[in-house]
């Protein structure tokens, strides 16, 4: 069981780190690259960034009960 929350939350650890690369920042971010920047700022976020702060909020949350689950089983 260890082993799987392990893999788990490696795998949930770099989906994290590529997900908040790709967020758009000051400059618009490599996620202007895939089609996020098609859109003027006025119109306000597009909805490939609202798809990815879902995801990325999804990935953080599956990432900080792995890493309960492990303080817990690792005790």
């Amino acid at each position: 069981m260890t082993g799987v929350l392990i893999v788990i939350h490696l795998l949930a650890s770099l989906a994290l780190i590529l997900f908040i690369l790709l967020h758009a920042g000051r400059g618009g971010g490599v996620s202007e690259m895939f089609g996020g920047g098609m859109q003027t700022q006025a119109m306000g976020s597009t909805v490939m960034e609202k798809n990815l702060d879902r995801i990325t909020v999804i990935t953080a949350i599956i990432f900080t009960g792995t890493t309960i689950l492990l303080a817990f089983r690792l005790q």
